[in-house]
Order: structure tokens, then C-alpha cells, then sequence
């Protein structure tokens, strides 16, 4: 599918945008109170078996180039998921790893500009620094010292989905429930393998486990891999990163509302600093976005 460029974002993708910023923010508290009970590699191998499930009777040939569907499967699979649920565990203050995870948007404008060579204005560029230093800004509490690692696991998770979805939009006609599909194909087994591998009784810990543990389980599953991410995948697919990716920055005011109510985070005057100055950048990107496409509406309508 060819993307939009010159349009205005309609009503249904909005919609998605908002759709994706919540269910996320949701998904982020589920997924730390699951990694508090459960191995982090089990909980992303129970996550996709739930995905796959669902989504089973989407896997069906003909697929894409296996060299060019394989490295999408790894990285936004079991690449990206392995590593964020071992931040997850790593985490003590929820608000902080789930803001740390929104460097991805900053970078999958970036990738995007460089491997698929889409426009990026010189006001978006900036919009996009201001974004990525209000984030490192509030990363870089000293209150956070104990969260040092899960911050650069967090790191390393937002460059990894960052490219993924940009390696997305080299899928055109692939529908975005056979890509989850295939995705939760390849995460499944190899997370779970990887779990029983790596992490002592496994069989007890999970008959050991609540209802509320599984349930977390099973929204990640159902909730946020079939409903938001797909609608991720068809967003990229229909739109330049940079048109819509600042907007989930949004994402960590769900998160962190849920951090302070249900698991003790403390929002520090540099975390709420840091969260000003990423919402300023957010709005400059948007700002240089419909300047943009007043510009091409203009040139078009143009002699």
C-alpha cells in the first residue's frame, strides 16, 4: 500500500493512533505485574501463544521473501519482546521504563528518513531532539539510580521495535493480521523454549500464579498484540512514521497515572520536567507536519 503523504490523518486513523496510546499504557502496568510473578521470557512465550491462538487462521501462504519477512518476524518478535520483558522485571519504577520505551518514536522517524528516505522538515528534526532529550532528561533522575539497567534494556528495545516497524512499511499488501500471526508463530516457541531453558521451576511458578496474573497474561495477548499492535501495523502501512509516531508519546501518561496508583511511583520534579519538554517536542513535529502538507496542497493545487 502506498502511503498517504499529502492528506490529512481521517477520522479512523485517529482513532487508531488513540486506540494504540491507551491500550499500550495499559498493557505496560499488565506486563510489570505479570514479570513480578512470572519469568519474563515465559510471560512473552504465553503472550503470543495467546496471540496465536487467535490469529492462526491468518497464517496461510503466499508470504513475502523469506529474506525480507524474516528479519521483521525476529525483530519485532522475539528480539524486541525477549528484551522489553526483561526490562519489565529489571523495572522498579514503572513510569520510568514505560517513558524510556518511547524512544522508539524519535527513532523510527530517524530509520524512516534514512532507510526509506521519507521527508523529515528541519522543524520536525528539531521537534524530534527536543522529544528524545525530554525523555533522556527523565531517564537520567538520580532517584532512578536502581533502574539504571532496565532504562538501557529499554534503550536497546526501542531501537530494535524502531527498525522493525519501519522494515514494515517493505511488507506492502501483507495484511497486518497474517504479520501479527506469523509474528506470534516465531515468538511463541521461541520464547518458551528459551524460558525452559533459562529459568528454574518454571511448571511450579506458573501453577502457582493467579487469576489476575493470567489475565494480565492474556490482554497483552488478545488486547494489545491483536488490537493495537495491529492497528500499529496498518498505520505504518498507510502513513509516514513521522505523521503519526509523535502522537503515541501519550503512551506514558496512561502508564505512569497507572504506576503512581497501583505500584508506588514517585513523579519527580525532573520526571515532570522531562515529561513537558517531550510533549513540547510532540508538538513541534505536529506543527512542522501540517506545514508540510499545507505546502504540498498548495504546490498541487499550483500551475
Amino acid at each position: 500500500m502506498v502511503p498517504h503523504r499529502d492528506s490529512r490523518l481521517t477520522a479512523l486513523e485517529w482513532g487508531a493512533i488513540a486506540l494504540v496510546a491507551i491500550i499500550w499504557g495499559l498493557n505496560n502496568a499488565a506486563a510489570k505485574y505479570a514479570t513480578a510473578v512470572l519469568p519474563p521470557l515465559f510471560v512473552g512465550g504465553a503472550r503470543f501463544a495467546v496471540v496465536l491462538a487467535c490469529l492462526w487462521p491468518f497464517i496461510r501462504p503466499p508470504f513475502p521473501p523469506l529474506k525480507t519477512f524474516l528479519p521483521v518476524l525476529l525483530l519485532v518478535g522475539p528480539v524486541h519482546f525477549g528484551i522489553v520483558y526483561w526490562g519489565f522485571a529489571l523495572a522498579h519504577n514503572l513510569s520510568l521504563f514505560s517513558v524510556t520505551l518511547q524512544l522508539w518514536v524519535p527513532l523510527a522517524a530517524l530509520f524512516s528518513w534514512l532507510i526509506l528516505r521519507e521527508p523529515m522538515p528541519r522543524l520536525a528534526l528539531a521537534g524530534m531532539a527536543v522529544a528524545f532529550a525530554g525523555v533522556a532528561w527523565m531517564t537520567l533522575d538520580p532517584a532512578a539510580a536502581a533502574d539504571v539497567k532496565a532504562v538501557l534494556v529499554g534503550m536497546v528495545a526501542s531501537v530494535v521495535w524502531a527498525l522493525g516497524t519501519v522494515l514494515v512499511r517493505r511488507l506492502p499488501g501483507v495484511p497486518a493480521l497474517k504479520v501479527q500471526g506469523c509474528v506470534a508463530a516465531v515468538t511463541a516457541p521461541t520464547l518458551t523454549i528459551a524460558a525452559w531453558l533459562t529459568e528454574p521451576h518454571l511448571v511450579d511458578k506458573a501453577r502457582a500464579a493467579g487469576a489476575w496474573v493470567w489475565a494480565s497474561v492474556a490482554f497483552a495477548g488478545m488486547i494489545s498484540s491483536v488490537a493495537a499492535t495491529v492497528a500499529l501495523f496498518w498505520l505504518v502501512q498507510r502513513r509516514e512514521a513521522g505523521r503519526f509516531t509523535p502522537y503515541l508519546l501519550t503512551t506514558p501518561l496512561v502508564t505512569t497515572a497507572l504506576g503512581v496508583t497501583f505500584f508506588g511511583d514517585v513523579l519527580s520534579v525532573r520526571l515532570l520536567a522531562g515529561a513537558a519538554a517531550t510533549l513540547g517536542g510532540v508538538a513541534l513535529v505536529a506543527v512542522a507536519e501540517r506545514r508540510r502538507i499545507l505546502q504540498a496542497q498548495v504546490e498541487a493545487g499550483a500551475p
